[in-house]
């Protein structure tokens, strides 16, 4: 689960040209403003990560105007993502150690975008527990991960701002599925009507084992369609063997997705190998998008070509473009 808010340590503190009263901070591989004298190097502090929803409480009433979410911002030419504040807003018995998650303690929430009206219905379930969520790390917080992965050949894809999907078959059933929730069928619902249109389920049947596709589905009615596309289309980047309970390797996922001539979200790389230097990765994710080359891309998503894991599961993870976020994060 997602740390929200955490006990971090600071590691570096530096000057912001043009600006007297205030410095970037480095906390895990987050870039910050903070006040100048308000912490040194090596101070432990509560640190909010970015769609973080604060409590109503008098600490933290100058978000107000913000809807008491936190959100990337740039500060006098810098860019910022996160808040921290001193220790003494812990409720006290709280453990004081660094990397203790303190969400729960500081009533803490996750700000989740509406579900836009064309892709709700009526749930024939919760997300089958079969089938992995698609839910990536943020690189910022992965320093450790990357150290032991450095050098290991992976590929990026671009990070599409829609809504995730996954149309699965097991043993015989057909199921559709948002983020959250397997539906119901719906003929008004547009992730079925893809399902349908894309005849995702004799495809799937046609393969003679079990497996799930995930995807994004994106244009008209979907995050304000920031791509002008026109229509919608999943684009999809998983393969999900439900028999072996595995990924598919790239090579295998690409080809499984020309056998069943359906579209990958688009490949930026499919040589790189893994840099351990978080500014560097973030700095990578800043670009133009590959659906429409006038707006900036929401990120990347880095992965193995074979597939591997680790303490935090399946090796996958995305560097959001700060300069997406400070556009459309609203």
């Amino acid at each position: 689960m997602r740390q929200l808010a955490s006990i971090q340590r600071i590691k570096a503190l530096e000057p912001i040209e043009n600006a007297d009263a205030i410095l970037k901070a480095t906390i895990l591989g987050w870039q910050l403003v903070v006040k100048k004298g308000e912490f040194q190097v090596g101070d432990l502090c509560v640190y909010c990560e970015i769609d973080s929803l604060l409590p109503d409480r008098e600490e933290f009433e100058f978000l107000r105007p913000r809807k008491m979410r936190i959100r990337t911002v740039r500060l006098r030419g810098q860019i910022s993502q996160g808040i921290c504040f001193s220790l003494s807003i812990l409720p006290e018995g709280v453990y004081i150690q660094e990397g203790a998650d303190v969400t729960e303690a500081l009533g803490v929430t996750k700000y989740e975008p509406p579900m836009p009206a064309n892709l709700l219905g009526i749930a024939l379930g919760p997300f089958p527990s079969f089938i992995p969520k698609t839910d990536d790390t943020r690189v910022q917080v992965l320093q450790e991960l990357l150290d032991k992965f450095v050098g290991e050949p992976c590929y990026i894809v671009e990070k599409l701002d829609g809504s995730s999907v996954t149309y699965y078959l097991k043993e015989g059933h057909f199921g559709v599925c948002s983020r959250n929730l397997e539906l119901l069928e719906n003929p008004n619902n547009s992730i079925w009507q893809i399902a349908r249109a894309m005849d995702l389920e004799n495809k799937l049947a046609g393969l003679g084992r079990d497996y799930a596709l995930q995807g994004e589905i994106v244009g008209e009615g979907i995050q304000k369609n920031k791509y002008h596309l026109r229509g919608q289309k999943v684009y999809f980047f998983n393969v999900f063997d439900i028999d072996a309970y595995r990924y598919l390797d790239f090579p295998e996922f690409r080809a499984m997705l020309e056998h069943l001539e359906l579209s990958p979200t688009p490949v930026l790389e499919a040589d790189y190998l893994l840099s351990n230097d978080i500014p560097l990765l973030v700095e990578k994710s800043i670009g133009k998008s590959v659906l429409n080359a006038e707006i900036q891309r929401e990120g990347i998503v880095i992965r193995p070509l074979m597939e591997r894991q680790d303490t935090i599961g399946r090796v996958s993870f995305k560097a959001i473009n700060p300069e997406f976020l400070l556009k459309y994060d609203d």
